[in-house]
C-alpha cells in the first residue's frame, strides 16, 4: 500500500507541473489565474458528484416500490407502484414551491426558513444542483410511509398526506438540523438523515398504520397475529439490492463534494454496516424462529443502512460493523414488538426499519463518534462524555413530538375529508381493480387468503 501511495504522490506532482505547463501554454501563465481555474474545476467536480448522488437517490424510489410490492399481496401490486410513483411526482412540486424554502430559506428564530419559495433568489447553478439533490431526499421521506399503510389505504388520502409531508412536516425538521435551525445550533448531528429522513418517515408510517387499523384477517379474535405473506420475495430482494446501491449516493453524496476525501470512510462504513445488519437479522431470526428468515435478512440490510446513515461520517469501520449488527438484531425484535405487542399492522416493517433503526443510528453517533473523522466530535465510548449523546436524544424527542402531532392532524383530516381507509369489499378484492382498474398480473388467477 505504501509503495502505491509513493507512486501516486510522485505522479500527482508530475501531473501538477504538467497542468501548470498546459495552463501556461493556454495563456494562463499567471499563477493566480491558474489557481482560479483549478478552483473552478474542483467546484465542477463537486457539483457532478452531488448530482450523481441525486441520481442514485432517485433510483431508490424503484427500490422502495419493489420491496413494498414484493412484501405485499399480488392483488395490491398496482396500487403500491402507483403510490411510489405519485408520492414523488406530487411531492416534488410541493417541495419546490414550499418545502425547500422552509428547509433552507433564511431562518426564522431557528424554527423554519422564510425565503427561496419557488426557488426565488436561487440563481447560482450549484444552488440549483443542491435543490435537485435535496428534492430526492424529500421524496424518500414521503415514500417510507407507503409500505406501512399498504393494502388498505384510500389512494386519494395517500396523495393528500404526501402534500403535507413534502411541503411542511419533513422540511421543518430538515431546517432544524440541516438548515441552520435550533438543533444544528445545539450541535445535533445527522450526516445523511437517520432522523431527518428515516425517523420522520418512520414516525409518520407508525401513526398512519395505527390510524388505519390492521388489515382484515391480520389478527384472530383472541388477538393473535397471523402472517400474511408477500407474493414475491425475489422482487423484494431486487428492491433491497437497488436500495443498497442507491444508498451509496444517499450517504456518499451527502458530502456534496467529490474533493472531500472523507467520502471513502462514508462508503466503507455504509457498506460494512449494511452487511453486518443483514447477518445480524438473519442469524438472530434463525435462533429466534428456527429457520434463517430471508425476509428478515432483507429488512436487516435496510436496518444496517438506516442505522449508519447518521454516523457514517463520524465513526470507524469497526464501529460501523457493531452499529449495523445491532441494527439488524433490533429490526427483528422491533417487527415482533410492533406486530404482537402494539398490534399495529405494518406489512413491510417500515416502522421497524426506518423509525427504530433511525433512532438507533442517531444515538449511535453519540456513542461511537471519533474525533479523527468527519465533524471531529467524540462520542461517549471514545472519551467524549455524555454531551453529544444527550444532544442526539434531545433531537430525537423533538422530532418525534413534531412528527407525531402533525402527521396525526393530517391523517385525521384525511379521514374526515376524504376517507382514510377503503371499504371492506375493496380490501378483500384488492385495491388494484377497484382503485385503478388494472391488474398487475393480467391473465393470472389471484386468490385471496382471507
Amino acid at each position: 500500500m505504501r509503495i502505491w501511495q509513493g507512486i501516486f504522490k510522485k505522479r500527482s506532482r508530475r501531473l501538477g507541473w504538467l497542468a501548470l505547463a498546459v495552463l501556461s501554454a493556454s495563456g494562463l501563465a499567471d499563477p493566480v489565474s491558474a489557481g482560479e481555474n483549478l478552483v473552478d474545476i474542483a467546484k465542477s467536480i463537486d457539483l457532478l458528484w452531488m448530482l450523481l448522488g441525486g441520481f442514485l437517490v432517485f433510483w431508490m424510489q424503484a427500490g422502495f416500490a419493489m420491496v413494498e410490492a414484493g412484501f405485499t399481496r399480488a392483488k395490491n401490486a398496482v396500487n403500491i407502484i402507483a403510490k411510489n410513483l405519485m408520492d414523488f411526482s406530487v411531492g416534488c412540486p410541493f417541495y419546490f414551491a414550499i418545502g425547500y424554502g422552509i428547509m433552507f430559506g433564511a431562518s426564522k428564530a431557528g424554527l423554519f426558513g422564510g425565503s427561496h419559495f419557488l426557488l426565488s433568489g436561487v440563481t447560482d447553478m450549484w444552488d440549483l444542483g443542491f435543490f435537485f439533490f435535496q428534492a430526492m431526499f424529500a421524496a424518500t421521506a414521503a415514500t417510507i410511509v407507503s409500505g406501512a399503510m399498504a393494502e388498505r389505504t384510500n389512494f386519494k388520502a395517500y396523495l393528500f398526506y404526501t402534500v403535507f409531508i413534502s411541503a411542511l412536516i419533513y422540511p421543518v425538521v430538515g431546517h432544524w438540523i440541516w438548515g441552520g435551525g435550533w438543533l444544528a445550533e445545539k450541535g445535533f448531528l445527522d450526516f445523511a438523515g437517520s432522523t431527518v429522513v428515516h425517523s420522520v418517515g418512520g414516525w409518520a408510517a407508525l401513526v398512519g398504520a395505527a390510524f388505519l387499523g390492521p388489515r382484515l384477517g391480520k389478527y384472530t379474535p383472541d388477538g393473535r397475529s397471523k402472517a400474511i405473506p408477500g407474493h414475491n420475495i425475489p422482487l423484494a430482494a431486487l428492491g433491497v439490492f437497488i436500495l443498497w446501491f442507491g444508498w451509496f449516493g444517499f450517504n456518499g453524496g451527502s458530502t456534496v463534494a467529490a474533493t472531500n476525501w472523507n467520502i471513502s470512510i462514508v462508503l466503507v462504513t455504509t457498506t460494512l454496516a449494511a452487511a453486518a445488519g443483514t447477518c445480524g437479522a438473519l442469524f438472530f431470526s434463525w435462533v429466534r424462529f428456527g429457520k434463517p428468515d430471508v425476509s428478515m435478512a432483507l429488512n436487516g440490510s435496510l436496518a444496517g443502512l438506516v442505522s449508519i446513515t447518521a454516523p457514517c461520517y463520524d465513526v470507524s469501520a469497526v464501529s460501523s460493523l457493531i452499529i449495523g449488527l445491532l441494527g439488524g438484531i433490533l429490526v427483528v425484535a422491533a417487527v415482533e414488538f410492533i406486530d404482537k405487542v402494539l398490534h399495529i399492522d405494518d406489512p413491510v416493517g417500515a416502522s421497524s426499519v426506518h423509525l427504530v433503526c433511525g433512532i438507533w443510528g442517531t444515538l449511535a453517533l453519540g456513542l461511537f463518534a471519533e474525533p479523527q473523522y468527519g465533524n471531529g466530535v467524540a462520542g461517549l465510548l471514545f472519551g467524549g462524555g455524555l454531551s453529544q449523546l444527550l444532544v442526539q436524544l434531545e433531537g430525537i424527542i423533538a422530532v418525534a413530538v413534531w412528527t407525531i402531532i402533525t402527521s396525526s392532524l393530517v391523517f385525521l383530516a384525511a379521514k374526515y375529508l376524504i376517507g382514510l381507509r377503503v371499504s371492506r369489499e375493496v380490501e378483500l378484492k384488492g385495491l388494484d381493480v377497484p382503485e385503478h382498474g388494472q391488474e398487475a398480473y393480467a391473465g393470472f388467477e389471484i386468490f385471496s387468503n382471507e
